[in-house]
């Protein structure tokens, strides 16, 4: 009698390379462009004020190759003084190379959004401490964030918004 049970995928190595199983893994990391300025120095080194500071954040997704995807995290700090001058500004773009293989794209997306900037916001957060360090001011160390919370509310408002769309538009 035969067996008419589907056969599952053989685990372990395939023969002539071909494995099935799926693999994420980070290739490099870099920085791909970094700013700092401060406008008016010397002479906001002798003000003593309390800088209102502006940080935001974006998260950008580019592929290189086949199974090799880059991801870009910019960060750019803005403090401001008195009358809103600028104390300083740094602009950060730190990314890194991700390869992935046998990746359903359902998995894949939440993985280059939310843990792959997870894997590079604590060398990215070093170097905004060490440039404004180097600056001459207090380093400014920012706050640890959420990837995974971020990326879920950004698929939430992404599925509301197309489910908020009108139908048979064209």
């Amino acid at each position: 009698m035969a067996d008419e049970t589907p056969h599952a995928a053989p685990e372990g190595p395939q023969p002539n390379g071909a494995d099935t199983a799926p693999q994420i893994g980070m290739i490099a990391q870099y920085v791909k462009d970094l700013s700092f300025e401060s406008p008016n120095a010397p002479g906001i080194y002798q003000q003593q004020v309390q800088p209102q500071i502006d940080v935001q954040f974006h998260i950008s997704v580019a592929p290189v190759a086949d199974d090799v995807h880059e991801v870009s995290m910019k960060i750019e700090v803005r403090a401001q003084g008195d009358a809103g001058s600028t104390i300083f500004a740094v602009e950060l773009v730190y990314a890194g190379l991700f390869g992935a293989r046998n990746v359903e794209p359902e998995a894949l997306s939440p993985f280059l959004y939310a843990e792959a900037p997870r894997l590079l916001f604590p060398f990215a957060r070093r170097i905004v401490a060490d440039v404004t360090r180097d600056g001459n001011f207090m380093p400014l160390l920012l706050d640890p964030i959420d990837f995974g919370a971020m990326y879920l509310q950004q698929a939430q408002a992404a599925t509301q918004l197309a489910e908020n769309e009108p139908a048979g538009q064209a």
